[in-house]
């Protein structure tokens, strides 16, 4: 197994950062917002990826904190917001001490944790008591542009696209978040635009991590499922959601 295959995502870190980087701001300032988050608090992203989330924090008057499990990701992180203690760890194993922050988030990367319920049992215990912790991640399919097109992609390899977890379901996190002890105090759905300029970049971003071979072979499959999004400037813009839940840590 080479360096790729134990790590994709440092592997398509710069083109994830370039593509995908800025998507999800709309819930992270949903749930910023809905956490509290103002100057001074203490923030912890867990799965922060390039770091968006952090300049968020930041630009915010707050103190911001990373951790990714991919090096490549936490490269970009850092360069994105120098001044934020962004470290290399997975979700489940958090390489701070307990009470630390004041908000833990976690934006589309508790599923993708060797354990979500691990994983959340870190996020509550480096929360101080009464701390906030708030996640989020895409909605079902069926609210999701880009589910058409990942259909399409699926069916032309003869593949299964596998099917909405609990977690993408309404009421999934705030289960979840009272499972693990936590008072939810905010939850919803958020509208999440992806919008590209033109053919190559929507095809670049939807078969992110293929060769140069894969994505030739794609290409049409792609373009095709995407033309009903397709906007009168030659772009794309597909209408997504997710859904975010907040909780308060035990006191």
């Amino acid at each position: 197994m080479d360096g790729a295959d134990e790590d994709p995502w440092s592997a398509v870190a710069e083109g994830w950062a370039e593509l995908w980087g800025g998507f999800a701001d709309p819930v992270r300032r949903t749930i910023l917002t809905a956490a509290g988050v103002g100057p001074g608090a203490r923030v912890l992203d867990v799965g922060c990826g390039s770091g968006e989330l952090l300049a968020h924090v930041e630009a915010l008057g707050a103190h911001p904190a990373g951790v990714d499990p991919a090096p490549g990701m936490v490269v970009l992180a850092r360069a994105l917001v120098p001044g934020a203690d962004v470290r290399v760890a997975p979700a489940d194993a958090l390489p701070w001490d307990d009470a630390r922050f004041d908000v833990v988030t976690a934006v589309n990367s508790l599923q993708l944790a060797g354990s979500i319920t691990d994983a959340l049992a870190e996020a509550v215990r480096v929360a101080v008591p009464g701390g906030r912790v708030a996640v989020a991640s895409w909605a079902e399919g069926a609210l999701n542009d880009l589910d058409v097109v990942q259909r399409a992609v699926a069916a032309a390899a003869d593949e299964d696209v596998p099917p909405d977890g609990p977690l993408r379901e309404a009421g999934g996190f705030e289960a979840l978040l009272a499972g693990s002890g936590l008072e939810v105090v905010a939850a919803g759905l958020v509208e999440v635009p992806w919008e590209v300029p033109d053919d190559a970049t929507l095809v670049r971003g939807v078969l992110l991590g293929e060769d140069a071979e894969g994505t030739e072979a794609g290409h049409r499959t792609v373009v095709e499922a995407a033309r009903p999004f397709r906007t009168e400037a030659g772009g794309y813009r597909l209408v997504n959601a997710f859904r975010y839940a907040v909780g308060v840590a035990p006191g």
